[in-house]
């Protein structure tokens, strides 16, 4: 079984960012780091040609970089370093295989503005094995934490809580992988787990002069009812992690993003089964790759 967590570096901020989550996440799991950087040739070189030396070196020196950084920040973590020169996509999938998860990098648009995925990225979420975790540049400790008190930053005061872990459920698929991956990352930090099933926009009864808010309210109630029902075993499970509920209204991205300035984590799924143009990540997880406030997870499940 794997016993490390794997990161993908190639010397920007953002993949820097990833590198130091990838690190928090490893010892919160206990496990090593491995750093990865995959590096090509001339745009158009063929890969079995000798590989050129300047693009070679500034390679090395970009996986030092990442290397150094990590350890001076933690340096009791067991850190190993691999350089390959083959197709990003390619190498980061075999990387994925034998990670317990694989941390990659966003091109930040900023803070407001959120992710932007690369080509790379997209591919290797869409055919990823293991789950994929995205991080934004500029992410940090701090960010997934509570504020401390006075403004005193969580760096000084290590026991700061963290915020809460927010999983995205869809009821009908409530697949054991995903659920799994949520509440052991909640329980890993300490914190609590806020699960949100979106129904879409409620209809506007009034405007159709369907007055009865008792039978207004009944799907609602019973998608409650569905969601307590999936969590439950979970639950009992887990009985230390305390777990939120909600049934929303409104359209799953939506809420998602709203509520993901307030957690640590966001945690997604994508169906493995593949579409007849090939692998793809879904609508709901795009639009939050590219606008949510913190992390995301997205764990594949059949």
């Amino acid at each position: 079984m794997a016993q490390h967590v794997t990161a993908g570096v190639d010397g920007t901020a953002e993949s820097l960012a990833a590198a130091h989550w990838a690190a928090r996440e490893a010892l919160r799991r206990g496990a090593g780091l491995r750093l990865v950087h995959v590096w090509t040739g001339q745009p158009g070189q063929v890969l079995s040609v000798p590989a050129d030396t300047t693009r070679r070196r500034v390679a090395e020196r970009a996986l030092r970089r990442s290397v150094a950084s990590v350890r001076a920040a933690h340096p009791g973590l067991r850190v190993e370093d691999v350089l390959l020169y083959d197709s990003p996509v390619t190498a980061l999938l075999a990387a994925a295989e034998e990670a317990e998860v694989l941390v990659l990098g966003s091109r930040g648009l900023g803070r407001i503005a959120g992710f932007a995925l690369g080509s790379v990225s997209q591919r290797v979420l869409a055919r990823s094995p293991r789950p994929v975790v995205l991080v934004r540049a500029g992410d940090t400790f701090a960010d997934e934490h509570l504020p401390a008190l006075d403004g005193v930053s969580p760096d000084e005061i290590p026991e700061t809580p963290y915020r809460d872990v927010l999983l995205g459920l869809d009821t009908e698929h409530p697949f054991d992988d995903l659920l799994g991956f949520a509440f052991e990352s909640a329980r890993r930090r300490g914190t609590g787990l806020r699960v949100i099933h979106a129904i879409g926009a409620a209809p506007d009864h009034a405007a159709q002069g369907r007055l009865d808010t008792a039978d207004a309210g009944e799907p609602r109630a019973e998608r409650e009812h569905i969601l307590v029902a999936a969590l439950r075993p979970w639950c009992e499970k887990y009985p230390r992690v305390p777990v939120t509920e909600t049934v929303a209204e409104g359209r799953a991205a939506t809420e998602l993003v709203q509520a993901s300035a307030r957690a640590s984590l966001l945690v997604v799924g994508r169906r493995t089964q593949k579409a007849r143009l090939g692998s793809h990540i879904g609508a709901v997880t795009h639009a939050l790759l590219h606008h949510a406030r913190c992390p995301v997870a997205v764990v594949p499940h059949a």
